[in-house]
C-alpha cells in the first residue's frame, strides 16, 4: 500500500455552484451556493481518477454569516462583524454543527454531512475537515452541543484579562471599538468589555486588516507577562478535546488545524495523543509559518504532518517568479532533512495566490516543474486546491475579498473553470478549453505516478546538483536534478523551469552509486510522464542525458536488471 497522501481540497460553497453570472457582494439568493448533497458519486469518481486518496471538504463547520437562518433556529449574527456575505469559514460559530448554506435540508444538514463522508470512502477517498483552535466567531453560540458542554466564555470572569480557566481574554473596562463600522441603533454591534481578537490583537482597537471579526481562545498563556498556566489543564483544553472526537465519531479521518503555531505544543502533545487512544488511524495537518517549530511539533506535538509554505512553497513560487535560482531548492530538502516524510507540499491553497493568475505565473501550464519537485521531492503529502489542475485564474472580483489573484473563502460565488468541469453534474471535460484538458491530464498523470511510484512515496533521496554547478551542459539557475530510490528501482527525475526546451548532461556522482547501491550500466529506461523508452547510462564517468521541454519536466524509471547491455541493446525500442 503507497502511504504518500495525495489531498484535494474543496470548499463545498463555491465547487458546485453553478451560478455563471454572479454579481459582486451577491446574497446568496442573487449568487447561489454550492450543496453537500451536489458533491455526488460522479464528482467524487473524477475526483479520484486525479490520483487523490483524501479529500480536504473546507468550511464544513457552521461559521459566522450574514445570510438570516432564524427560521431554523439558528440566531443570526450581526453583519457588521462579518467579513463578506458568506461569511468566512475561519469565524466558527458552532464547533458542533454544519454550515446551513451547504445544506439542502437545512434541518437535516448533519445527515448531508454524514451520508457525503459515506460517499467519499465508498469511492475509495478520506475525510478531511478543518479543525479551527485558535478563535471563534465574535458571536460563538452552540445550538448543537452535546448535553452538558457550556458555550465558550459562559463561565469566564470578564474583568480579568487573562485567568487561567477562562476561554478568553479581555480587555478589562473597555468597548470594543474596531476601525470598521459597528452600526447604530438597535442593528449595532456592542461588546463590552472588549475580548482579544483572534491575531493575537490583545487591546480593543484592531483596524480593518485584524481578525477582527473572531475572538482569542485562552489555552493558559498569559500574554501579559509571558507566564504559562498548564497544570491543571485548562478549561479550554478539555473543550477542544471534546470537538475533536465528535468528529471523529462522525467518520472524519483527519483534520487540518488551523494557524496551529498560535496554540501552544502543549497542548496539541496532550490532545493528538487523548484523540489517537481511541481514533488511531485520524491523521494530523498543522499550518504553521515557522520553520524553527517544525521538528518541535512533530516530535512533542504529535503532528502528522506540516504545511512548508515558508520553505519549499516559497522557494518555489521565487523560482517561477524569477526572483532566485533553481539551485536554493538544494536548501529547501537540507532544512527538511529526515523529516520530509511529514512536510506537506501544495502549490496553491485558499489562502494563497492562484498559481495561472496574473499576480503569480499567469499561465497554469507553467505549474509543471513545480508541481514534480513539490510531489516528488519528498515523501510526504501533497495538496491540490480545486481549479489548480485546470489553470483557474481568479480574475474575478468577488466582493469583500476583490480581484487579488485568489478565490474567495468570503463570498457567495462560483468559480468558472469548476463550474465548466461540473458540466451540470457530469464532471467530465466537454466544456473545458483544450489548455484545461492538456492540464488536467497532466495532473492526473503527475498525481498517479506519484501514488503509484514507490521509489517517491518510500524510496531514498539523493540530491546530484552539488557536481553539476559549472557543468556547462546544465544550467543550474533553470534546471534542478535528482535522484530517488526503492529497491532496484531508480527514478532520474529534471526539471526545467525556463521557457525554452533544453538537452542537458546530468553528472551523477560516485558517492549516489555508493551510498544508493547503484550498479553501473546500461539500462532499458522509461520516461513516465511522456512514456518514451530509451536505453540509459547510469555511470559516475558518463553524464545521464536527457532533453526537457520548456516549462516541463521528466522523470526517468530504471529498473536495475542483470540483464547484459548487449542484449538490452538488441532490443528494437
Amino acid at each position: 500500500m503507497n502511504n504518500k497522501l495525495i489531498i484535494y481540497q474543496l470548499l463545498p460553497r463555491l465547487f458546485t455552484n453553478s451560478v455563471g453570472n454572479c454579481v459582486k457582494n451577491g446574497t446568496i439568493a442573487q449568487n447561489g451556493c454550492g450543496k453537500l448533497n451536489e458533491i455526488t458519486d460522479t464528482a467524487l469518481k473524477s475526483i479520484s481518477k486525479l490520483g487523490i486518496t483524501h479529500i480536504w471538504y473546507t468550511g464544513i463547520i457552521e461559521h459566522a454569516t450574514k445570510t438570516d437562518y432564524s427560521e431554523c433556529g439558528i440566531t443570526p449574527d450581526n453583519p457588521h462583524i462579518v467579513k463578506g456575505n458568506a461569511g468566512s469559514p475561519y469565524a466558527i460559530k458552532d464547533y458542533y454543527d454544519i454550515a446551513p448554506d451547504l445544506a439542502v435540508n437545512i434541518k437535516n444538514r448533519m445527515a448531508e454531512f454524514e451520508a457525503l463522508v459515506e460517499r467519499t470512502h465508498k469511492n475509495g477517498m478520506k475525510v478531511i475537515i478543518d479543525f479551527v483552535p485558535n478563535h471563534v466567531a465574535r458571536q460563538y453560540h452552540s445550538d448543537s452541543a452535546p448535553k452538558g458542554i457550556k458555550d465558550f466564555g459562559a463561565d469566564d470572569d470578564t474583568d480579568m484579562f487573562f485567568r487561567p480557566d477562562n476561554n478568553f481574554y479581555y480587555i478589562p473596562r473597555q468597548q470594543f471599538s474596531p476601525s470598521i463600522d459597528l452600526g447604530s441603533g438597535k442593528g449595532a454591534y456592542m461588546e463590552f468589555p472588549a475580548k482579544a481578537s483572534g491575531n493575537d490583537c490583545f487591546h480593543a482597537f484592531p483596524n480593518q486588516y485584524d481578525w477582527y471579526e473572531t475572538v482569542k481562545l485562552n489555552y493558559g498563556i498569559d500574554y501579559g507577562n509571558g507566564s504559562t498556566h498548564f497544570d491543571p489543564i485548562p478549561n479550554t483544553w478539555f473543550n477542544m478535546l471534546n470537538i475533536l472526537r465528535f468528529w471523529a465519531t462522525k467518520g472524519v479521518d483527519g483534520f487540518r488545524c488551523d494557524m496551529a503555531h498560535m496554540v501552544p505544543v502543549e497542548f496539541w502533545q496532550w490532545a493528538i495523543s487523548a484523540v489517537k487512544e481511541k481514533f488511531s488511524d485520524i491523521k494530523f495537518i498543522a499550518e504553521l509559518y515557522d520553520v524553527s517549530i517544525y521538528r518541535d511539533y512533530i516530535y512533542r506535538g504529535g503532528f502528522d504532518y506540516l504545511y512548508d509554505k515558508v520553505n519549499l512553497y516559497d522557494t518555489l513560487r521565487n523560482i517561477r517568479c524569477g526572483a532566485t535560482s533553481a539551485a536554493q531548492l538544494t536548501n529547501c530538502w537540507q532544512t527538511v532533512d529526515g523529516i520530509d516524510h511529514h512536510m506537506l507540499n501544495f502549490l496553491e491553497n485558499h489562502d494563497e495566490q492562484r498559481f495561472a493568475s496574473q499576480e503569480y505565473a499567469g499561465n497554469g501550464a507553467k505549474a509543471i516543474p513545480s508541481l514534480v519537485v513539490a510531489a516528488t521531492i519528498g515523501k510526504g503529502p501533497m495538496m491540490i486546491y480545486a481549479g489548480q489542475e485546470l489553470g483557474e485564474k481568479a480574475e474575478d472580483e468577488e466582493g469583500y475579498s476583490g480581484r487579488d489573484g485568489r478565490t474567495t473563502i468570503f463570498d457567495y460565488w462560483s468559480v468558472p473553470t469548476l463550474r465548466r468541469w461540473n458540466n451540470n453534474g457530469k464532471f467530465d471535460t466537454a466544456n473545458l478549453t483544450d489548455d484545461e484538458k492538456v492540464l488536467r491530464d497532466n495532473y492526473s498523470k503527475i498525481l498517479n505516478i506519484i501514488k503509484k511510484e514507490k521509489a517517491i512515496s518510500e524510496g531514498s533521496f539523493f540530491d546530484v546538483m552539488y557536481v553539476n554547478y559549472s557543468n556547462p551542459k546544465l544550467n543550474p539557475h533553470h534546471i534542478y536534478s535528482y535522484l530517488r530510490k526503492y529497491k532496484n528501482e531508480i527514478l532520474v527525475i529534471a526539471v526545467n523551469f525556463s521557457n525554452s526546451a533544453v538537452s542537458c548532461e546530468i553528472c551523477i556522482p560516485q558517492h549516489a552509486f555508493d551510498i544508493m547501491e547503484i550498479t553501473s550500466g546500461q539500462y532499458l529506461a522509461t520516461e513516465l510522464l511522456y512514456g518514451k523508452k530509451s536505453i540509459k547510462e547510469l555511470s559516475p564517468e558518463t553524464p545521464f542525458q536527457t532533453e526537457i521541454k520548456g516549462n516541463d519536466a521528466v522523470i526517468w524509471k530504471i529498473k536495475m536488471t542483470k540483464t547484459p547491455a548487449q542484449k538490452i541493446k538488441s532490443k528494437k525500442i
